[in-house]
């Protein structure tokens, strides 16, 4: 079975840096997309980054040019490079993954498994 496990949230004043990872276990040798999500109480998850593996990363607005998602084929890791963090930043950080069907991957709606999240604190 498919599992994800994140790590290396934290405090952090704004201005500053994290990196998150993902170790990812059990999800196979298939074509398949990760991402980063994020969710502030009371607030919509929303998406952050995703990776496919045949694709290049794609970003959202609010974070592109601060953001970099990467994956290491060695480590079986899933990183979050955050850079120049701001208070709205702030939330709980999940990365997840999905099986990818022809030529449609990514799709938002489409992850199936989950993490169980990082809290990033930006002050």
């Amino acid at each position: 079975h498919v599992q994800l496990v994140e790590s290396g949230g934290g405090s952090v004043q704004a201005g500053g840096s994290l990196r998150l990872s993902c170790v990812a276990s059990g999800y196979g040798y298939v074509r398949n997309c990760m991402g980063w999500f994020r969710q502030a109480p009371g607030k919509e998850r929303e998406g952050v980054a995703s990776l496919a593996s045949d694709s290049s990363p794609r970003y959202a607005d609010s974070v592109k040019g601060r953001f970099t998602i990467s994956f290491d084929n060695a480590k079986n890791t899933l990183y979050l490079q955050m850079n120049i963090l701001k208070p709205e930043d702030t939330a709980m950080y999940y990365c997840a993954l999905q099986y990818c069907s022809g030529s449609t991957c990514c799709g938002g709606s489409l992850y199936k498994y989950w993490g169980q999240g990082t809290q990033v604190t930006v002050s």
